[in-house]
């Protein structure tokens, strides 16, 4: 390993940094319980904030701590981010490889710099809601498409983002099916209960978050074909869409328990580290 690899990794094994990100882990699985509820809520017609991450921060803000513990949570979020981040400098040194290493650094570090953003994303949302700026982000969507079906050739660009979404959640579902997860997982520590509970916890969470994920993306794709920003609806959309579906309360309501469960796969996934 060069010596900035050597370096990359010591950041990225760093002891504050590390702690740091398992409050993000803990705060990112704090959002899912909340999505899980709101979506059990919209499923029993109990409905009111978006079945989505800002529809949960929003709930978090309403609340007499919700100010405080949104700060905390974007920390948190923050350091999860550039504990991502580090994961990409730490392979950076892989890239110039050949074979099997190369291969490895390379989707190493292109799975961190995707999770590192959506950490971003979520923990800037966390800051608006702290400073009480926050906004649904069906919203934000849906002019962020409108913008860019303006662009030349913007629909074929909404539709291949749809089509990224989709096989992003086929992901998810087959990481859960195939317990690939725990690969990713140190659990040599672990004591036999610690780990059934874990791949239980992923076995569920993952295919509820990739069915979620696939209506999504199927959501973008259909705004593409008819070139209607509005139908850019997010994950709040995605859920309705369940809803409406035959058997909707009961297949959102799969969903939610599902979505809780990968929350709760956080919470225990904090006690562990990432596999190198």
């Amino acid at each position: 390993m060069t010596g900035t690899g050597t370096a990359a990794g010591r950041s990225g094994r760093s002891d504050a940094l590390e702690n740091l990100a398992r409050v993000g882990l803990v705060a990112y699985g704090v959002v899912h319980l909340l999505v899980a509820w709101l979506a059990l809520q919209l499923a029993w017609g109990g409905g009111g904030q978006p079945a989505d991450q800002s529809g949960a921060l929003g709930t978090l803000a309403a609340t007499s701590v919700g100010k405080p513990l949104l700060w905390v949570l974007a920390i948190g979020l923050v350091a999860l981010a550039l504990w991502q981040a580090a994961e990409v400098l730490r392979w950076r040194y892989g890239w110039s490889a050949s074979g099997e290493l190369r291969t490895k650094a390379v989707t190493k570090s292109v799975k961190a710099l995707a999770k590192a953003v959506v950490y971003v994303v979520l923990a800037v949302t966390a800051f608006r809601f702290a400073t009480g700026a926050g906004q649904s982000s069906a919203a934000q969507q849906q002019q962020t498409a409108a913008g860019v079906f303006g662009w030349p050739g913007g629909r074929w660009l909404v539709g291949a983002a749809g089509l990224v979404v989709i096989g992003i959640g086929v992901h998810h579902v087959l990481k859960g099916v195939r317990q690939s997860f725990v690969d990713e997982i140190d659990l040599a520590a672990a004591p036999p209960a610690a780990r059934r509970t874990v791949t239980r916890l992923g076995q569920v969470g993952y295919p509820a978050k990739g069915v979620a994920f696939g209506v999504v993306g199927a959501l973008l794709v259909y705004a593409a074909v008819t070139v209607d920003p509005a139908k850019v609806s997010g994950l709040d959309g995605a859920m309705r869409t369940i809803l409406e579906a035959p058997f909707g309360k009961a297949l959102l309501t799969l969903v939610a328990v599902g979505i809780a469960a990968f929350g709760v796969f956080c919470f225990v996934r904090a006690r562990y580290p990432e596999r190198t």
